[in-house]
């Protein structure tokens, strides 16, 4: 399991754009087919049984002139019934099998269409993991669920509905041709020349509407990250009197996504009336014809009567290939914007490397460590740091904002990659440990609590397996928070919600209780107890003292009265150590933290 990082939040601004590059059919399916390689033969065989029913349907128009025929020569004689009854029989025969075609392939494409949108969804939970940080420093998290949801949601609807339209479509629109063909090439002409007309306005429409659909998507993203961000920070936006200024910028990206939203419905909006009028055309150009044809004597009347059927055959496939095609633009933009996170850079493989496994006494050591974040490669944050750490101390980082306190941080726990230097956990780099082996020997208290919907028990105990009722009693009662839990109405049972009133620092005493319980051998304090009233404050750090015993633990704190009795002290500025000791040698050498101390000390005097 990852801790999340420190510092440097992994959220690019609102206004993050995405390049909207031209969209490939084949590119996207392309990486589809590949990425649902297991399905392949079961979508083959829906999309042929959408064909099939399709091609079934067409043997109707001709069976029924057939009818016709049997109709107008009643009228000289006797009808015959028995020819009716073979028509209408086969008519049902071809039509039953038809829906039974249709229903197994609505089947096969709901169940695929279920099963990749899982595996994709659970491809991107996977890939957030393997993703570098600097992905989230130009990308808003909100961006990314929005292709969690959004975009996976209309690539499977267009997996599930509109691919196997086309194809019917398609299936039926050919089959009509040929058949109309071989009945009466002449209206088949008049048909076909009506039509054509639509087949190119429609081919205009979609070829200038693409891009709109992208943009659809892309600002949709967009959005949803603006949207995620402000609500996380409703509390910061009320407070700050910004809701005017928010509501501004909001305003902005809704009219984008209106604007990319209208153009592209418009343009997709015209192809069903236009297939429509078209369509009618048809009708009105076979009866012209067909009545000239019946005049002369070239065709029966039953010709027409198929025909008029054929027509509105041939042309609800435009309608539909209408409605398809747009569809297949947004989910083909929906795809793209999933399979670029999907093939974005990853971090560096690391199944090569061995397990290291040791008994971590809690040595550190930073070996000339240099650094800056791959976004600015010209901006060196840690210049020359150098420092050792020996097993069980307390150390306390302190500086000015901006001087690297929480970059260090990251570092050691191989938030990011260093530029050179190294970093030794008893004497083994952590460059040589994989990523997940760094995080387990680390347990984490951070500024910004963290609690998720679940029970009591599940928010103390997260990842941790074994942990006793016993364990979690005492780390509870360390941390003054087990007469809380008893008085919920469930205890350890009862599930944390929104509606369920814990003030902010009683969730920072559980965040230490849940470092209690995980019992990793270093500890890591982000200004634990800032956001806390003095009494709880008193009891977080009397808390964390326990917590701190025989672990080796890194303080960052702005507040230095809280970490005096630190065993080392590290005065961070501008990337550098500048001073290094104890509370009582750093104030003789009346340096930089001495002026600090006194600084704060007079604010608060």
């Amino acid at each position: 399991m990852m801790h999340p990082p420190m510092g440097r939040p992994g959220r690019g601004g609102p206004h993050t754009q995405e390049s909207i590059k031209g969209i490939s059919i084949r590119e996207v399916s392309g990486k589809l087919i590949k990425h649902s390689n297991d399905y392949l033969l079961p979508v083959i065989i829906a999309l042929i049984l959408a064909a099939v029913g399709a091609v079934l349907t067409i043997a109707g128009p001709n069976q029924l002139g057939k009818i016709t025929d049997y109709i107008s020569e009643a009228l000289y004689g006797n009808i015959n019934m028995s020819g009716i009854a073979q028509v209408g029989i086969f008519l049902i025969t071809i039509y039953l099998i038809s829906a039974v075609c249709t229903f197994i392939q609505h089947f096969i494409m709901s169940t695929v269409t279920l099963r990749v949108s899982n595996r994709l969804r659970k491809d991107i939970s996977d890939k957030i993991n393997r993703v570098p940080l600097k992905y989230f420093n130009k990308t808003p998290f909100g961006d990314v669920l929005s292709r969690m949801t959004n975009d996976i949601q209309l690539l499977a609807q267009a997996l599930s509905n509109s691919l196997p339209s086309v194809v019917t479509a398609i299936a039926q629109f050919a089959g009509c041709l040929i058949m109309m063909f071989v009945t009466e090439w002449r209206m088949a002409l008049a048909a076909v020349a009506s039509t054509i007309l639509g087949f190119i306005i429609m081919m205009v429409i979609v070829s200038r509407s693409q891009r709109y659909f992208s943009q659809q998507q892309t600002s949709l993203g967009i959005l949803n990250g603006y949207v995620e961000e402000m609500y996380s920070g409703h509390d910061v936006v009320k407070l700050s009197k910004a809701s005017r200024q928010m509501n501004e910028r909001f305003k902005g990206m809704n009219k984008e996504v209106y604007s990319a939203n209208s153009k592209s419905q418009f343009l997709s909006g015209i192809m069903q009336p236009l297939m429509t009028f078209i369509g009618n055309l048809g009708y009105v150009a076979v009866c012209v014809v067909g009545s000239v044809l019946v005049l002369n004597g070239n065709v029966n009347f039953s010709v027409i009567v198929a025909f008029i059927m054929y027509v509105r055959l041939f042309t609800s496939p435009l309608s539909t290939l209408a409605q398809g095609m747009t569809n297949l633009q947004s989910a083909i933009a929906a795809g793209k914007r999933v399979f670029d996170f999907l093939d974005e850079e990853e971090m560096e493989d690391e199944n090569e490397k061995r397990d290291i496994n040791f008994d971590v006494k809690g040595e550190v050591e930073f070996k000339h460590v240099r650094f800056s974040y791959p976004d600015k490669p010209d901006e060196i944050i840690i210049k020359d740091f150098s420092a050792k750490i020996e097993p069980g101390q307390k150390v306390a980082i302190v500086g000015p904002t901006g001087a690297g306190k929480t970059t260090i941080v990251n570092l050691l726990m191989r938030f990011f990659e260093l530029n050179s230097g190294k970093i030794l956990i008893d004497g083994v780099p952590t460059s040589d440990m994989k990523r997940e082996k760094v995080h387990s020997l680390f347990s984490m208290v951070l500024q910004d609590t963290w609690m998720f919907e679940g029970t009591v028990r599940e928010n103390l105990v997260y990842d941790k397996e074994g942990v006793s009722d016993e364990q979690l009693e005492e780390a509870c009662k360390a941390c003054g928070i087990y007469e809380l839990i008893m008085s919920l109405p469930h205890g350890f049972d009862t599930v944390l919600s929104e509606n369920t009133t814990i003030s902010a620092g009683q969730k920072q005493l559980f965040t230490i209780a849940r470092a209690m319980i995980q019992n990793n051998p270093m500890l890591i304090l982000d200004e634990a107890t800032s956001s806390v009233d003095t009494r709880t404050e008193l009891i977080a750090q009397k808390a964390m003292d326990t917590l701190m015993q025989n672990r080796t633990s890194f303080v960052i704190a702005h507040r230095l009265s809280t970490i005096k009795n630190s065993d080392l002290i590290l005065v961070l500025k501008d990337g550098d150590i500048i001073e290094q000791g104890n509370h009582e040698q750093l104030l003789k050498k009346n340096g930089f933290y001495a002026e600090l101390y006194k600084s704060q000390f007079e604010k608060a005097s």
